[in-house]
């Protein structure tokens, strides 16, 4: 397991605090309010919108959030005017960072990543230079007491799914993110609850990490930038052992 799919795991297993619910919904609403902007705020003519729908219903965020945030992007409602940026850079152990953010202060957001990425070992890259390392993808993550396999696979290749895999407790699906609708509705439709679902960027490489000083230093990088204000989305390519990770946790 590696990047953005070890750090999701990690998320989990430290629990959802209601402060890092609000976080996610935050995101969330910027997601909606950027595709209505971009796109327009018909869900059949939009697939992005479509998407961020998507995967605020998979968070259970209430209807009301979800027409309001769309309500901004379109211009029924005042709100904060947002943009997309993204930055790239590098960590400890020349581990790639792809950082997206949505911001009404472009300024802000280039400083706050910047001295994240300096603090802690790592640099801003070029444009480009770790970019297309990165693919977006549709995924589902699915605890082990909630659906087997064979379950998942069988309803998965139906919807469109790519792989169906074993990452130790969970379950992961992967589909591109033109299938992400339908492979949700299918699985809500069986009545399969994921732990999470998203359409992400996961890394085509990976670099392995098995210091295990060099792996905490890449953690709490990650970590502080998943914390940042403007910060949207922070993927990733590294690979940390199983073995490595547990002497961080004991």
């Amino acid at each position: 397991m590696s990047g953005h799919s070890k750090w999701s795991t990690i998320k989990r297993k430290k629990g959802a605090a209601d402060a890092k619910r609000g976080q996610i919904f935050t995101r969330l609403m910027r997601e909606l309010t950027i595709a209505a902007k971009m796109g327009g705020g018909d869900i059949d003519a939009n697939s992005r919108l479509r998407t961020a729908v998507a995967a605020a219903k998979s968070q259970n965020m209430p209807k009301d959030n979800i027409e309001r945030a769309i309500k901004k992007g379109t211009g029924e409602l005042e709100g904060v005017t947002y943009e997309e940026i993204t930055y790239e850079g590098y960590g400890p152990g020349g581990v790639a960072f792809l950082i997206e953010c949505v911001t009404d202060n472009k300024n802000r957001a280039a400083a706050e990543v910047r001295h994240l990425l300096t603090k802690r070992g790592g640099s801003l890259a070029k444009s480009g230079a770790v970019g297309y390392l990165f693919e977006s993808k549709g995924l589902f993550s699915f605890a082990k007491d909630e659906a087997d396999e064979d379950q998942l696979m069988e309803i998965g290749l139906e919807a469109g799914a790519e792989d169906v895999t074993d990452e130790g407790d969970t379950f992961e699906v992967r589909c591109e993110p033109s299938d992400f609708e339908a492979l949700s509705q299918a699985f809500t439709e069986a009545g399969l609850t994921p732990l999470s679902a998203e359409v992400t960027k996961l890394p085509s490489t990976t670099v392995e990490i098995t210091d295990p000083a060099e792996a905490g230093k890449v953690l709490k990088l990650m970590e502080a930038l998943d914390d940042g204000d403007d910060v949207q989305a922070v993927y990733s390519n590294f690979d940390i052992p199983d073995e490595v990770m547990a002497s961080l946790d004991s």
